[in-house]
């Protein structure tokens, strides 16, 4: 069967990606070019520093939470020293643990508390700006002395919202554009970083 006989089909393909391009084109915005430019200035001045970067999310941004410190630890593009970042989505033993002798809320806080000392930046990810257990480990970070940036939604009035220092909002509800974008934007800040890394000293 040939899918695209089926106009139907075609049509739903063509819509998705249309949307997912008019999504981006609002990125190419003064306000979110610049807000992406200072999310990589912290994000080195802190790596320069000598910290790290801790980043969590659920399902899909879990997926991306590894994916953006794949790109730190192995590299972007380029071969270079590899760059201090950490998923707190990866371990089973601890997710799984937490979550059964405590609570699921708490899965990322735990390793906030354990893991993030005063200067490190945790990335936390969020479609719907909502999830308990990435508020949980904002506030962790907070109290432990750590930068806090979200990647969200276009809800400006979420919970993460509030609580981040700063806070990226892509201009979509729909939950497959926003991390469409979200990847977008992870790439561009692997690229920033790794720029700045490429010839420098190991971190």
């Amino acid at each position: 069967m040939n899918i695209l006989t089926k106009p139907k089909l075609a049509e739903e393909i063509q819509n998705a990606i249309s949307k997912s391009i008019s999504v981006k084109e609002m990125l190419l915005s003064h306000l979110y070019v610049t807000q992406i430019a200072q999310m990589a200035e912290i994000l080195i001045q802190g790596l320069r520093d000598g910290n790290k970067l801790l980043i969590c999310g659920n399902g899909g941004s879990a997926a991306d939470a590894q994916h953006f410190a794949a790109e730190l630890v192995t590299r972007y593009k380029v071969d270079r020293a590899p760059i201090a970042a950490l998923a707190l989505t990866t371990d089973a033993s601890i997710l799984t643990s937490v979550g059964n002798d405590y609570h699921y809320d708490l899965v990322f806080r735990k390793q906030v508390e354990a893991l993030g000392k005063r200067g490190d930046i945790l990335v936390a990810i969020s479609t719907s700006g909502r999830s308990k257990n990435v508020l949980e480990a904002v506030q962790a970070a907070q109290k432990k002395g750590l930068k806090t940036m979200g990647l969200m939604g276009g809800n400006l009035d979420s919970p993460l919202s509030k609580e981040v220092d700063i806070a990226f909002h892509v201009p979509s509800t729909e939950t497959a554009r926003i991390q469409e974008s979200h990847i977008l934007v992870i790439h561009i800040l692997s690229e920033l970083i790794e720029n700045e890394f490429a010839h420098g000293p190991s971190l």
